[in-house]
């Protein structure tokens, strides 16, 4: 009678449920290898499943990581980071050769990384990622298993930031992860699904059991399944209905200024793109206050330079020399070019539009391809799935492409490097020889001011070339359901789920 009872009252016991946070997370990523991962989809996840020397807190900034400690020389190049004792998910120990290994591997060009140039800022980088050094020449060493010493090509005070960015992971191994989160599954175009890494370091602050990342390309599904409650984050949100959530979901609703461009790229190998009159002519005709005041009304700014105007230390920077001149005069400019070029009503130029098929993308290219008609452009517009879209820029197999950039760290030169002639996310082909050399004496140069100084000149001369048609300044907007706790609206879009909880 004794064991009967004993069994009823275990039966009675409540069982603590697991607890479990849907994200809705755009697009499918493509990988979650730290060397290839560059879209905002997979850094997202990878933000859970890997931390760097640093990670970065609720509010998107950086804090300590795997490295408890550091100090910086006083000349600004030489920082040695100090480890803590962590372990990876299999048991092993975190060493400070993880991380060496893993920076030589992404810059090796057998690795054909994606986010190489991330690390450029590390002495020998550069010149490891073009083949003229060894990986073994990189300045980063391990002077013993806790200690990563790492000297730089000039003064990085972002650097914090930077090595926050899943780029700067130690050396990925198959299933194994040293981030608060691990790989269960992976289901394609269905869900990815993370699970509590018992072994992290700060295991017992992790609140959310599990963690299932859903692709949400079709941005108003997505919105109804939050409303439905099958989603508790999703991120972006369809423009259109962004008015009716400010009505009827007004505490789930955040949208914020970010770091973050939303440009055309401009394939200037392609023969009539190469003529600086076509490209004037279409930045001309876009009418940037039309689509940002009008088509998408997220209280964004219109962009007139390729730096975000409120980027750290970059206030007062070169914009495009027609910024104050009436839509209409511009329009007349943009048909004159065009006829210049030899195109007219019975001679149009035909040109390709690419975007990823998103509700907003559709909108914005059927909005253009009416501007464009003005000026005798002929668009076609085809839309593909993100990363098919993405894969075509990197090869140069489009004519106009619609995409968009945020920022990796705080700093003008994470815009403006993107047009080096070197870096493989320079997807319009851009090479000016005196644009790389303002760019090379910018990251050269100690004195802040004159760094700020010479970006800015570089700017200027990408800005005259129009490789990039920029569009707007993008706001971050984000629906959070009311059951998710410590979530903190921030620039960089960064909200770990290790910072979240259900209410």
């Amino acid at each position: 009678m004794r064991a009967a009872l004993v069994a009823l009252l275990l039966v009675a016991l409540p069982v603590q449920a697991q607890s479990v946070l849907n994200r809705g997370n755009g697009s499918e990523p493509d990988s979650l290898d730290p060397a290839f991962a560059s879209a905002q989809a997979e850094t997202t996840i990878l933000g859970d499943l890997m931390i760097g020397l640093t990670t970065l807190d609720a509010r998107g900034k950086p804090v300590p990581g795997m490295a408890e400690r550091w100090t910086v020389s006083k000349n600004g190049l030489t920082w040695t980071f100090h480890l803590r004792n962590a372990l990876w998910s299999d048991g092993a120990a975190v060493t400070a050769q993880d991380f060496v290994s893993g920076w030589r591997r992404a810059l090796d060009p057998k690795t054909a990384s994606r986010t190489a140039a991330m690390l450029w800022t590390i002495r020998n980088a550069r010149a490891i990622s073009s083949g003229a050094l060894p990986p073994s020449a990189l300045g980063a060493t391990a002077p013993d298993a806790r200690t990563v010493t790492v000297s730089l090509e000039n003064p990085a005070p972002f650097l914090p930031e930077l090595l926050a960015h899943s780029s700067a992971s130690p050396l990925p191994r198959k299933n194994v992860f040293n981030g608060p989160y691990i790989l269960k599954h992976w289901a394609p175009n269905d869900r990815i699904t993370l699970t509590r890494n018992p072994r992290f370091y700060d295991a017992a602050t992790v609140k959310i059991d599990t963690v299932n990342y859903f692709p949400t390309a079709d941005t108003q599904a997505a919105l109804r399944r939050l409303r439905a409650g099958e989603l508790d984050i999703q991120s972006p949100l369809p423009a259109t209905q962004v008015t009716w959530m400010r009505q009827h979901m007004p505490q789930a609703l955040h949208i914020m200024p970010s770091l973050a461009l939303v440009y055309l790229a401009i394939n200037m190998r392609d023969p009539a793109l190469a003529d600086i009159r076509v490209r004037r002519a279409l930045n001309l005709v876009y009418d940037r206050e039309a689509v940002a005041q009008k088509v998408m009304k997220l209280n964004e700014a219109p962009a007139y330079s390729y730096v975000p105007p409120h980027t750290s230390g970059y206030r007062g920077g070169p914009a495009l020399d027609f910024k104050t001149v009436p839509y209409a005069a511009r329009v007349a400019m943009a048909k004159r070019l065009m006829q210049e070029a030899g195109y007219g009503p019975f001679n149009k130029l035909h040109l390709t539009y690419s975007a990823p098929g998103s509700p907003d993308s559709r909108r914005l290219a059927a909005v253009f391809q009416a501007m464009a008609r003005q000026i005798h452009v002929d668009l076609q517009i085809t839309m593909a799935d993100y990363h098919i879209n993405l894969r075509n820029m990197r090869q140069g197999q489009y004519q106009l492409a619609y995409t968009n950039w945020l920022a990796d760290y705080d700093d003008a030169a994470n815009f403006l490097d993107l047009l080096r002639a070197r870096n493989p996310r320079n997807y319009a082909g851009y090479n000016n020889p005196k644009f790389d050399a303002a760019m090379g004496s910018a990251e050269r140069h100690p004195d802040l001011a004159k760094r700020t100084a010479l970006l800015q000149a570089a700017e200027k001369i990408a800005l005259a070339d129009m490789p990039w048609l920029p569009i707007r300044y993008l706001s971050q907007s984000e629906a959070v359901a009311p059951r998710v706790g410590g979530y903190v609206a921030n620039p960089s879009k960064a909200n770990r789920s290790r910072w979240l909880w259900i209410k």
